[in-house]
């Protein structure tokens, strides 16, 4: 009935923005606000919500308001579609911003271009958004799997692995973790000695931990959603495993976690931004200092922090930064926005993004760091 009645109550807004019309900057989001993604789509939704109301607040946008509708996905590629192609019937509706699955955003990118609408993701997949001469209205704001490999090789090497397991999802993102980490840990002559793969719906990870804890180990990676590394750590403590678990940009959620094997002797390290530990971080510059106020009024508003908040929030900060742009050339329409979005830089709130005509995926790669596991909660590693 929940699900319904969010469902219902978009629809409504959607239908108020197609009769006014007007001046507004509207974004239209797509989102996993039920089904197996449901989790990070709602955290999606209260971030765009704050962000939207912060943006109003300060009066960036002079005489007009950002105005955001959102519509439930329900984690079902077919229904974003009918969304996406909603959104992009609607000539109100200056940009869209799509959420964590990459299925949805893959499929839906022929529609994005062919209707012409600035679209910026939050999922992980590179397919998203690669290749950009194919993909010139669609964008993405995450953690790249490329990316991701290169800042856990180093630290893998540094913690004296010599074998691993991995445990990663049977999807594109998945997919592409495991080869982007073969790629860098043949490089330090790391062997990967078994791999696992899960769906991205599973909720019983026990077997394929049994089978990674079994094959002589130094180390487990954990390539999964962030409701699954959490799953992942508090089997392997029950099945006594006591090594070493690293887990991969996308395993990101909340900042606290009981009961997720955090307070036993594993070791648990995790590669992501600096937003989700920001309050261990001295704010030596604006930016720095935005992410830190960003942290507590999210937490604040929601009483917890989830980490890909943040990547909505700058993905509404890129839209307005765009629009902001086109006015002062006097052209505030999708194809201007779409230019704009293109060769958009700023200091996120995730960290630096940069997007170019040959690169839509816009988080940097010196965005990401290493977090450890400490007193129930991510804190910034040593």
């Amino acid at each position: 009935m929940s699900a319904a009645l969010v469902a219902s109550l978009a629809g409504c807004q959607f239908g108020a923005a197609e009769q006014e019309g007007g001046s507004d900057l509207l974004i239209a989001a797509d989102l996993e606000l039920s089904g197996a993604a449901a989790q990070v789509g709602q955290a999606y939704q209260r971030a765009l919500e704050l962000k939207v109301e912060q943006i109003n607040r300060s009066g960036a946008l002079g005489d007009r308001q950002l105005r955001l509708v959102v519509r439930d996905n329900r984690s079902d590629p077919s229904q974003s579609l009918r969304n996406i192609g909603d959104f992009s019937e609607d000539p109100a509706v200056n940009a869209i911003i799509m959420g964590s699955c990459s299925e949805c955003a893959i499929g839906a990118a022929k529609t994005v271009n062919d209707k012409r609408v600035p679209t910026i993701a939050l999922a992980t997949a590179s397919k998203v958004a690669s290749p950009a001469a194919e993909r010139r209205y669609m964008f993405k704001l995450g953690p790249n799997a490329t990316d991701t490999a290169a800042a856990l090789a180093p630290e893998l090497k540094r913690a004296g692995v010599k074998r691993i397991g991995l445990l990663y999802t049977a999807d594109d993102y998945g997919r592409e973790g495991l080869e982007a980490l073969t790629d860098e840990l043949r490089k330090i002559k790391i062997k990967i000695s078994k791999t696992q793969s899960i769906k991205i719906t599973d909720t019983d990870v026990s077997q394929a931990i049994s089978t990674l804890t079994s094959a002589n180990v130094d180390a487990i990676v954990v390539w999964t959603t962030a409701e699954q590394a959490a799953l992942t750590a508090r089997v392997a403590r029950e099945a006594g495993y006591d090594g070493k678990l690293y887990f991969d940009a996308g395993a990101a959620g909340e900042l606290f976690f009981a009961d997720s094997g955090a307070d036993s002797d594993m070791s648990i390290n995790m590669v992501f931004t600096q937003t989700m530990v920001i309050d261990d971080v001295i704010a030596t510059n604006p930016a720095k200092a935005a992410r830190k106020q960003w942290f507590r009024d999210y937490t604040a508003r929601f009483g917890d922090y989830y980490g890909f908040s943040s990547f909505a929030a700058d993905a509404v900060q890129l839209i307005v930064n765009a629009a902001l742009r086109a006015d002062a050339s006097g052209r505030l329409d999708r194809d201007t926005l779409r230019s704009l979005l293109e060769t958009s830089q700023m200091d996120g709130l995730s960290g630096p993004i940069r997007m170019t005509p040959g690169n839509h995926s816009g988080l940097t790669p010196q965005a990401l760091t290493m977090l450890v596991a400490r007193g129930g909660r991510w804190r910034l590693a040593s």
